[in-house]
């Protein structure tokens, strides 16, 4: 059980698995308005930054999950290295159907919500081990114009009602019986880094492996990414955080 060679080929630098900056996910930290000690779960927590930074800044405790074995070797190295080792665990498993066995202040998915089959499902499984004062705390693109096919395809993207608008996305949750308390949104600059690392990662990695297997499939990868990037997903496709609480 684990992410595929590809993916951590592109993402193999990356501290921060989505469009957030360092400065926005501290942001998210502050606002949310963590107290000491206050419990949290990171539902594919990816190389552990955000459980790792607010352990530090906000001495929060909590469990991180996530099927990359490459990625939760990095997130317990972290830990070491901000001195909160004894503050959290991160956990190599499926997060799809994980419970907290404590519920928590704060339960997290950042960008990840096929683990739920959607995000529907996602803030319906993160429910499952929030305590009744709790926040649930869930990434998710969505468009920032309206797709022809062409885009949608260009983004990687299923279909164009895979998404809705931020306006939507935003009323969606009220739907689901929850109140929207704080929102973060991914700008150009957080896609641009997390968008161009990953060329560089590709490019270091074929320099290092030009004989492996995959070396033709990501040297055609990276041929294309930039000028895909620029043209689609860069001027489509947006990403925000939103903080919700039960009604």
């Amino acid at each position: 059980m684990d992410l595929s060679r590809r993916f951590h080929i592109r993402e193999s630098s990356h501290r921060i698995h989505n469009p957030l900056t360092e400065e926005q996910l501290a942001t998210l930290g502050r606002v949310l308005r963590l107290a000491p000690g206050s419990r949290l779960v990171d539902l594919a927590s990816g190389s552990g930054e955000l459980l790792c930074t607010w352990a530090r800044d906000h001495g929060i405790t909590g469990t991180g999950v996530d099927i990359s074995t490459v990625f939760t070797a990095a997130a317990r190295g972290r830990a070491v290295e901000l001195g909160v080792a004894d503050r959290v665990r991160f956990v190599h498993g499926d997060a799809a159907g994980y419970v907290a066995a404590e519920p928590v202040q704060v339960a997290c998915c950042l960008g990840a919500t096929w683990i739920g089959g959607g995000f529907d499902g996602t803030v319906g499984l993160l429910r499952r081990s929030l305590a009744a004062d709790g926040v649930i705390v869930v990434g998710e693109p969505y468009w920032r114009r309206a797709p022809d096919a062409e885009s949608v395809a260009g983004c990687g993207v299923g279909s164009d009602d895979e998404f809705g608008s931020l306006p939507e996305l935003l009323r969606r949750v009220g739907g689901l019986g929850y109140d929207v308390v704080e929102l973060v949104v991914a700008d150009q600059e957080g896609w641009d880094r997390y968008e161009a690392a990953q060329w560089r990662n590709v490019r270091d990695w074929l320099v290092g492996h030009p004989n492996d297997e995959l070396a033709p499939e990501m040297r055609a990868e990276l041929s294309a990414a930039p000028e895909r990037y620029a043209r689609y997903r860069r001027e489509y496709l947006g990403w925000a955080v939103l903080a919700m609480m039960p009604r």
